[in-house]
């Protein structure tokens, strides 16, 4: 990320793995509820029970499931963040450093696309946030190549979303320490993930709907995601790709706030730790 003056120790590859898998694992557990609202709201064609809003969703599920349901897969969703969060965002800097010069901002997309690739591929698929446990059962019913159904619209997603997310945050914290208008600490942070994450939540929710229509689509209902896209444009327009664009932002948005912020603090202290030669701005 931008922001390290020149005379600063830059975190080394594996700090900045560490870091980013842990600051994943912090922000499921403070915005996992959204999340499993918004993939209940956006496969709720398939569902008998009706959900009306993000409000409307969480209290039906509390009602209808208890309050463990709005973190039922949870034990799932923080393995992918080890893995995920992990090489998507801690690989980011260093493929950035490889791929452009720190002043060529619009370079910076061809590190952001060039990430995901990676963690889309091996990373299985859980269903409607179920535990680790349903891995398992996909691999006994559908067969193995069953846990990397949706691979290629998981990865077109991961793309968008890293653009949106890596590039966006680091255009937008670049601008306001450029112009002087923010100091390079927690209120910089938050308006740069803000930011990101609005940027994110429009361009990605197209990829996300049609990623989770047919991850939980039950299986040869769509014979790829091409068939599942025309499948959404059919039945509900062009309007059915931003299916649930309000919890995607809530829950986006912060993960945003939440993941770079934490993400930052802790790159802060590995540098304090690890013998940095001077204190960075954040602090």
């Amino acid at each position: 990320m931008v922001g390290l003056k020149p005379p600063e120790v830059p975190p080394t590859i594996t700090m900045k793995f560490i870091s980013a898998g842990m600051a994943g694992c912090i922000t499921d557990l403070c915005t996992f509820p959204l999340d499993t609202a918004k993939v209940r709201l956006q496969v709720r064609s398939a569902s008998s029970v009706e959900y009306r809003g993000v409000v409307g969703t969480l209290s039906t599920m509390v009602r209808t499931e208890g309050a463990r349901s709005l973190y039922r897969g949870l034990a799932a969703g923080l393995q992918h963040q080890m893995s995920f969060s992990s090489i998507r965002i801690g690989l980011y800097d260093s493929v950035n450093e490889c791929s452009c010069a720190p002043q060529a901002a619009h370079l910076r997309v061809p590190a952001g696309l060039g990430v995901p690739a990676g963690p889309g591929v091996p990373t299985p698929r859980a269903p409607l946030q179920q535990h680790c446990g349903r891995y398992r059962t996909i691999a006994r019913e559908e067969g193995i190549h069953g846990l990397w159904r949706g691979t290629l619209p998981n990865i077109a997603r991961n793309a968008v979303i890293n653009c949106g997310e890596l590039v966006t945050y680091d255009l937008i914290k670049d601008a306001l320490l450029r112009a002087q208008l923010m100091a390079d600490n927690v209120p910089c942070h938050f308006v740069a993930a803000f930011g990101a994450g609005f940027c994110a939540t429009v361009a990605a929710s197209p990829v996300d709907v049609v990623k989770t229509q047919y991850m939980n689509a039950t299986p040869g209902q769509y014979s790829n995601a091409l068939s599942c896209l025309l499948a959404l444009l059919t039945q509900d327009g062009p309007a059915g790709l931003y299916k649930g664009l309000v919890p995607s932002f809530l829950r986006l948005g912060s993960w945003n706030v939440v993941m770079f912020v934490t993400y930052e603090q802790l790159q802060c202290r590995s540098q304090t730790l690890g013998g940095g030669t001077g204190e960075t701005e954040g602090e």
